[in-house]
C-alpha cells in the first residue's frame, strides 16, 4: 500500500473526515467490519470493492455508503484523490432524521442495490464545497461547531440523495415506499420474525398484496428477501464472530440449530461449518 498523505479531522471520535491521496493501487486483502456510518467518496479513480460477500467494480467519480454491521473489502484499487466520512447515531442519527431527509433504506440499509452512486460535475463542485467547509469547521474553535458540523454533513447526505434519485428510474412512489417501509422492518426484525405474514400483518397488508408490490418493481419474492437478509447476518456473524453454531441459530430465531444448519446449506451450498472454514 503506497499511500501519499492521509489527513484526518475529528470531532470527539463521533464524527471523522479523512483526505487519502494514493499514489497508486491500495489492495486490502482482508475485510472489514463496518462499525459506524460511513460515506467514500472516490473523486477519481477505478476498482473492485466488495461489500457482503457481493463484488461491485466502478470507474470514474463515485460515492458509496455503508452502515454499521456491512463488511467490506477492497479487491483492487486505483485512486488518486478520496474521503470518508464517518459518524456514529450519537452525532447525527438517520432514522430521527428520515422524515425529512429520507436517506435511511436509499443510501444507508439499502443492503440489495448497488452502493454507488455517480455524481455529475456540477454535482462535484457542491460537494467539494462541503467538503472545505467542514475541513475549516474542523478546525474552528468557535460556539456551536457541533451544529455547524451536523448541517454540513446533513446537506452532504441530501444532495447524495438528491443524486441518486435523478439517476435512478422510480417506477411508482407508492410501490418503492412499500418497498422500502418492507425492507426497514426487515433489517428491525428479521431476528425474530422469518414469515411474509408477520410482516404483512405489520404493514396491514395481505402477503399477496405485498408479493404483488414486489413483483410490480422487479425485485425478488417478499420471502427471498427475508431469507437472504437472515443468511446475510449469518455469514457475518460466522465470519466475524467466535459465537457458536448453536448460539448464531438461536439469535438469528431458529429454536433447532440443526434445522439452521440445513436452512444455510441449502441457501448458501455449504453448511455453517464449511462457511467458516
Amino acid at each position: 500500500m503506497a499511500i501519499q498523505e492521509i489527513k484526518t479531522y475529528t470531532y470527539q471520535n463521533k464524527f471523522t473526515l479523512q483526505v487519502v491521496q494514493f499514489e497508486k493501487a491500495c489492495v486490502v486483502h482482508k475485510p472489514t467490519q463496518v462499525d459506524a456510518y460511513s460515506i467514500y467518496w472516490i473523486k477519481e479513480g477505478k476498482g473492485t470493492y466488495q461489500i457482503d460477500f457481493e463484488s461491485y467494480d466502478f470507474d470514474g467519480g463515485v460515492l458509496f455508503f455503508l452502515s454499521p454491521g456491512q463488511i467490506f473489502t477492497v479487491e483492487s484499487e486505483k485512486i488518486k484523490e478520496a474521503y470518508q466520512l464517518t459518524f456514529n447515531p450519537d452525532f447525527y442519527c438517520i432514522q430521527t432524521h428520515d422524515a425529512e431527509i429520507a436517506c435511511n433504506g436509499v443510501l444507508f440499509n439499502n443492503i440489495y442495490e448497488s452502493p454507488f452512486v455517480k455524481p455529475c460535475k456540477k454535482d462535484v463542485l457542491k460537494l467539494d464545497f462541503i467538503v472545505e467547509n467542514l475541513m475549516e469547521e474542523f478546525s474552528n474553535s468557535n460556539t456551536a461547531k457541533y451544529d455547524m458540523l451536523q448541517s454540513y454533513l446533513k446537506q452532504f447526505i441530501i444532495l447524495s440523495v438528491r443524486i441518486k434519485k435523478e439517476n435512478h428510474i422510480v417506477k411508482d412512489d407508492n410501490e418503492t415506499k412499500l418497498f422500502k417501509d418492507f425492507s426497514l422492518l426487515v433489517e428491525q426484525n428479521f431476528r425474530n420474525l422469518h414469515s411474509v405474514t408477520e410482516y404483512a400483518n405489520r404493514l396491514g397488508l395481505s402477503p399477496k398484496s405485498i408479493t404483488k408490490h414486489f413483483q410490480k418493481l422487479g425485485t425478488t419474492t417478499p420471502s427471498d428477501y427475508i431469507k437472504n437478509r437472515i443468511v446475510l447476518e449469518a455469514k457475518r456473524q460466522l465470519l466475524y464472530s467466535d459465537a457458536t453454531i448453536k448460539h448464531i441459530a438461536f439469535d438469528l430465531g431458529f429454536n433447532d440449530p440443526a434445522y439452521f444448519s440445513r436452512f444455510f446449506t441449502k441457501a448458501v451450498g455449504k453448511s455453517p461449518v464449511q462457511f467458516r472454514k
